[in-house]
């Protein structure tokens, strides 16, 4: 599929997603949500997926003057419309990838922008990135998942004071509060997301999707239930080439060379 607003990139079992709109920090407008949804849909053989921005922004936030649905998504109705059919489901698609996600954040991430950030597994952010929530500068609330996100990374007094100050939170403070898995120097942030995919995506597949999944019903469910969730996890797991090749790895005391089934 070719795409306008992102470039896709197919590198053996890791698939790399830059948001292409450099001139507008790579404002997400409905279609770049659209495409973002549909690279999540169609992961192919990839096993891991990386997600960046081009130029000085990582995402600045939604395209306000972008249209969706037939309205300007500032217009009444045209937000709520937008979050429904197209910002929300590319989200939730990279929430609920059976692959690990990692977002090198190499710039801004603001609004939505923030909540794409974070819904990735790992998050990894140059020095001069910061994360905004800025909603409450123009009289709007969190939207794309951010309020989840925030609250269960950060717990509550922290996010409420990123989406009722609406300040910035540079990527060294993101770091310690443990909003994002790691903040490294500017020059220094492909390498190390790069080399963090390669490494999941070079990982026991299944495992990992697996573990995923008992994370989500850990942050919503019971204890009962992540009991259940973790030995039918075991289960499949276990049945699996990459378990078997683990196994013997050990035994023979060498790195396990795992395929992903």
């Amino acid at each position: 599929m070719s795409y306008e607003t992102i470039v896709v990139e197919n590198d053996g079992p890791l698939k790399t997603i830059t948001l292409n709109k450099p001139d507008r920090l790579n404002a997400m407008a409905p279609q770049m949500a659209d495409e973002i949804g549909e690279a999540f849909y169609d992961l192919g053989d990839a096993r891991a997926v990386l997600i960046t921005g081009e130029g000085k922004g990582f995402c600045s936030g939604a395209d306000l003057s972008a249209r969706g649905d037939g309205s300007a998504l500032g217009s009444k109705g045209g937000s709520h419309q937008a979050l429904q059919n197209h910002y929300n489901p590319a989200i939730n698609q990279v929430l609920r990838a059976p692959v690990p996600v990692i977002c090198a954040v190499n710039g801004p991430a603001a609004g939505v922008g923030c909540s794409l950030a974070l819904a990735a597994d790992f998050t990894i952010a140059a020095k001069r990135a910061y994360f905004l929530q800025a909603f409450v500068n123009i009289g709007l609330v969190p939207d794309g998942g951010s309020t989840w996100l925030l609250a269960r990374a950060i717990g509550r007094a922290r996010a409420t004071r990123m989406m009722m100050l609406g300040e910035k939170i540079g990527a060294d403070q993101a770091e310690e509060w443990g909003l994002i898995y790691k903040c490294v120097e500017d020059d220094a942030l492909m390498d190390e997301a790069r080399a963090l995919a390669e490494k999941l995506a070079n990982g026991p597949t299944l495992a990992i999707s697996t573990m995923k999944k008992n994370i989500a019903v850990a942050l919503d469910g019971t204890v009962q239930q992540v009991f259940v969730s973790e030995a039918e996890g075991q289960r499949l797991a276990g049945a699996s080439a990459d378990a078997m090749e683990g196994g013997m790895a050990f035994l023979q005391k060498r790195k396990a060379e795992f395929k992903g089934h």
